[in-house]
């Protein structure tokens, strides 16, 4: 999945010790507000300290994140997390909002080969199935 959007704020990078691998963690997360005509904040996390310095952002970037949704059960509740794994920098045509598509022009109206005829005596017009 993806979204687009402005970086408008960088929380505080977090950091620990895995208790069963006994591995340091990182994990860096931010809030995006998407530019549509209803603006949405979503917000994202990288985890990894390699992640976090290949996807760099600052404040006010504007970016495209693709990623993925998780959720997890603790103690008989429900908390999602959106885990980022590509950041890019600048609007991606893709992720942009999409355009209408062009109008044409319509076209002149061509003379038809088929010239519709009305027999009065039956009442019937040959053009259409119609009954009246």
């Amino acid at each position: 999945m993806e979204v687009s959007g402005k970086i408008i704020q960088v929380l505080p990078e977090q950091g620990g010790v895995s208790k069963t691998s006994g591995k340091e963690w990182k994990l860096q997360a931010y809030v995006l507000e998407t530019q549509e005509q209803y603006p949405r904040k979503v917000h994202f996390e990288v985890f990894g300290e390699d992640r976090i310095k290949a996807n760099p952002c600052q404040l006010d970037d504007i970016v495209t994140v693709s990623f993925d949704i998780e959720s997890r059960e603790f103690n008989g509740r429900w908390y999602t997390s959106i885990r980022a794994w590509k950041i890019q920098q600048g609007v991606v045509e893709a992720a942009a909002a999409p355009q209408p598509a062009p109008v044409a022009a319509p076209a002149a109206a061509a003379p038809q080969a088929n010239v519709a005829t009305f027999d009065a005596a039956a009442g019937v017009d040959e053009t259409t199935d119609l009954p009246f």
